[in-house]
């Protein structure tokens, strides 16, 4: 089984900055409603938990210049 470290801290009610091995990211939005993550690898997310075990998730990368 590989090693992998994450940790995630939450900076004010809402927010939270998160940790992996490559990457960092910011997340915006509680545990219910919407949540939008942006990541220091170029992807933003946003997704929804629904009702019934459901989900909503779209990604898509931030064009580099």
């Amino acid at each position: 089984m590989p090693i992998t470290f994450r940790k995630s801290f939450r900076i004010f009610p809402g927010v939270r900055l998160n940790f992996n091995r490559r990457s960092w990211s910011i997340t915006l939005g509680g545990s219910s409603g919407p949540r939008h993550t942006i990541s220091s690898t170029g992807r933003d997310t946003t997704s929804m938990d629904l009702p019934g075990g459901f989900g909503y998730r779209t990604s898509r990368r931030r064009r580099s210049r």
